[in-house]
């Protein structure tokens, strides 16, 4: 972003390219701006078909007939599974190895935008979807036991393509897209027998296009179920707090050096007292961190009781 620490340095030591990004634009919403156009030139992909595919999606989710409207439909259906209230997880299947992160996407995405403390009129709702998940061809094993015989906490989300796969691993008689269709058919039949909840999404083929239209689809999902539940989609206070938080470790870090530097023993409670605003536990990981293999200190007493601890550093 301009005038940022970075487009400083970029600009200070004459950086090939500054490629603009505008500061309404947020981290889990950037893959269709410079931020994952950019990786995906580098890959000679075709950058302007997975636009398009998204142009395409964002043309038809702002349709006003709801049945039309794929987003309005997703996301009605994550509210009406979880009764509004993020009661059921999202388990994602993609089926298909070029989509195995894609449920790792998901997670910033849905999760960062929906885990929201309060609404938008400032009362406390807790709201959000947690979202897990991974290829549905070999890691359904991991989660199906569960899905079909353990608690009813989720809806399932498969995603399945119609073209083969680009490699074949079996021999020439056998055909995988075969196999990968079976696998989900049977998945996908067993949870509908115990009545457990899922959504199949099915493309064509994977490519650009249809990858940027999956990920507009999502993108706008989200949007919508934010709406249906009254909480801002595009702001992360709890991000924040927790890079301030991590700030003000890095500060305690500093001062806890700073002191043992002047010499003298240090309880942590003496620490506590002398850094303001920190706590037992930060400044016992903060020494922990410090200490472990490092011959600079000296510690007496024992780790499994902190308040035995007396630090000091050794004479150089």
């Amino acid at each position: 972003m301009k005038d940022s620490k970075l487009y400083k340095k970029a600009i200070s030591e004459n950086w090939l390219k500054v490629l603009n990004l505008q500061d309404w634009v947020g981290g889990r919403t950037s893959i269709t701006s410079a931020v994952g156009l950019l990786p995906l030139a580098l890959i000679n992909e075709n950058i302007f078909e997975f636009i398009r595919g998204a142009s395409v999606m964002d043309d038809v989710t702002r349709s006003n007939d709801f049945k039309k409207n794929p987003s309005a439909l997703l996301a009605s259906a994550w509210y009406l599974s979880g009764d509004g209230l993020g009661k059921r997880d999202m388990v994602v299947l993609p089926y298909r190895d070029r989509l195995q992160v894609f449920s790792k996407y998901l997670q910033q995405l849905v999760m960062e935008s929906l885990g929201k403390k309060f609404n938008r009129n400032g009362e406390i709702v807790n709201q959000g979807i947690s979202v897990f998940g991974n290829k549905g061809s070999t890691d359904q094993h991991a989660y199906v036991q569960q899905l079909r015989d353990g608690i009813d906490n989720f809806f399932c989300i498969f995603i399945e393509l119609l073209d083969s796969p680009s490699t074949n691993i079996f021999d020439d008689k056998e055909n995988p897209k075969e196999y990968l269709s079976g696998f989900l058919q049977g998945t996908r039949s067993a949870l509908s027998n115990e009545n457990r909840q899922s959504i199949t999404i099915t493309l064509e083929k994977l490519n650009c296009f249809s990858l940027g239209a999956l990920i507009a689809l999502f993108e706008r999902a989200v949007s919508f179920y934010a709406e249906l539940v009254n909480i801002n989609a595009y702001d992360q206070p709890g991000v924040e707090a927790g890079k301030k938080a991590a700030a003000d470790i890095i500060c305690y870090q500093q001062q806890v050096t700073q002191l043992l530097n002047q010499g003298g023993e240090f309880t942590i409670n003496k620490f506590t007292s002398l850094i303001k605003n920190s706590s037992s536990e930060s400044i016992f990981f903060i020494l922990r961190e410090m200490c472990f293999g490092n011959d600079d200190y000296l510690v007496k007493g024992d780790w499994s009781n902190p308040n035995s601890l007396v630090i000091q550093k050794r004479n150089s």
